[in-house]
């Protein structure tokens, strides 16, 4: 049996560096304590390009040097706007008491005594080398673009998982041979599974994702350790290659608000018949969603604070406004609500004033008829409406200002159901 200590989707870069490594260090010390026998980084070690000189690189380097001087060390390709392409090339160099095998290519590799790793000279191995620990399978991500430009873009998607499926279901006679001899089987990859759920509980569903869970088990590997989604989940099977397990370990931390589960790193027990696999929780940033449907409410937001207890946490509040109270949300007084967070995000969703249109309103001969247009349009009562605008026509201004300030009863408000009055209002319109 082996133990590895699987890691995923680090995202180190200056937004996410104190939780990405905080959450990395206490995640290699518990695998250390626990003695695994390898770790894998299954993908976007990095959240974007970075330069030596960054402190996200200095600090990403010191942590996979510090988890290789443990033990051997496998580091897979992640999504190419996330590692681009040679980002990790480094870490061949990086020295340490075990070396640092970077899978940026579809191959295979070999843990041997001692620590070493042996690569296969092609997409797979024609024999097995003797005296092998484990085998792992790598699939890097694919770069789609380079297989839209053969097959064309409309396909490309599928392409890329009838390829994969090929890929996947070509490793399976190698891992056989593998069991065969009593050495497990590993696959890495970093990819979407259909029908897995992101971090905010969302499927993916759809003809563009690289992996079915078919495919992946028909690889015929005990274990399959994934990257790319951030939620922890997983999938057994049960087979004549024994007790079959798929498993993303997730985001080694929250980097985003409303990401639901523990975050961590996955403890895998691997033999030639069976895999298991433990979600180890790393103390992950708290994250506090406060929503309201309206203008937010300054005492339900204390009560909330109170209850909820913010010190320390990430806290965003969303609200839903119309266009018209947009600046009656008091922004200073939320976050004086929210000085013990150690973060406040503020998200307004504005709503716009969506007027309606009368078609044909402006070739009606008469303003009363444009009233009644705009009245059927907007579903409001015209009596009123056509009432208030004889008086207009039929008033002096000041008359109205001073019946209304003096409060002064309208009994002389023409009826808009009286006889004639259309008649009436088209007479003024016209003089």
């Amino acid at each position: 049996m082996i133990r590895i200590a699987h890691f995923s989707d680090l995202h180190y870069g200056p937004k996410n560096l104190t939780e990405a490594d905080h959450c990395f260090g206490v995640a290699i010390d518990q695998a250390i304590a626990r003695g695994v026998d390898v770790a894998v980084l299954s993908g976007d070690s990095t959240d974007h390009a970075l330069d030596l000189h960054a402190p996200s690189a200095e600090r990403l380097v010191t942590q996979v040097r510090r988890l290789a001087d443990h033990c051997p060390v496998l580091m897979l390709q992640g999504t190419f706007s996330h590692e681009p392409p040679g980002t990790l090339s480094i870490f061949r160099a990086l020295g340490g008491r075990h070396p640092v095998h970077v899978a940026d290519r579809i191959g295979q590799v070999c843990l041997m005594p001692g620590g070493r790793w042996q690569s296969s000279g092609a997409w797979a191995f024609d024999a097995l080398p003797p005296g092998l620990l484990a085998l792992f399978s790598c699939v890097p991500t694919v770069n789609k673009a380079v297989v839209a430009s053969v097959v064309g873009a409309a396909v490309a998607a599928e392409a890329v998982g009838e390829q994969l499926a090929a890929l996947l279901a070509g490793f399976a006679p190698v891992h056989r041979r593998a069991r065969a001899t009593g050495v497990p089987s590993i696959g890495v990859s970093h990819g979407t599974v259909y029908g897995c759920l992101t971090e905010h509980g969302v499927p993916m569903a759809g003809f563009d994702h690289e992996f079915t869970t078919g495919t992946l088990f028909g690889a015929e590997a005990q274990a399959f350790l994934l990257g790319h989604i951030h939620a922890h989940q997983g999938w057994d099977q049960e087979s004549h290659a024994g007790r079959q397990r798929i498993a993303y370990a997730g985001s080694i931390g929250r980097f985003h608000h409303g990401e639901a589960g523990d975050k961590g790193f996955l403890l895998w027990e691997v033999d030639a018949a069976s895999a298991v696999s433990t979600l180890h929780p790393t103390p992950a940033r708290r994250t506090i969603d406060i929503v309201f449907q309206g203008k937010p409410d300054l005492e339900s937001l204390r009560t909330a604070v109170a209850e909820q207890g913010v010190a320390g946490a990430h806290v965003r509040v969303r609200w839903t406004v119309c266009e018209e109270d947009r600046h009656g949300v008091d922004r200073a007084a939320i976050e004086e609500a929210l000085a013990s967070a150690e973060d406040v995000k503020l998200e307004g969703r504005i709503v716009p004033i969506v007027r309606t249109r009368a078609a044909g309103i402006s070739q009606m001969a008469s303003l009363a008829q444009k009233v009644k247009a705009w009245a059927q349009a907007t579903q409001a009562d015209e009596i009123p409406l056509l009432a208030c605008l004889a008086e207009l026509m039929a008033t002096q201004p000041q008359d109205i200002a001073t019946r209304v300030l003096t409060g002064e009863p309208d009994e002389d408000l023409p009826s808009a159901e009286m006889p004639g009055e259309v008649d009436v209002l088209e007479t003024a319109v016209h003089d």
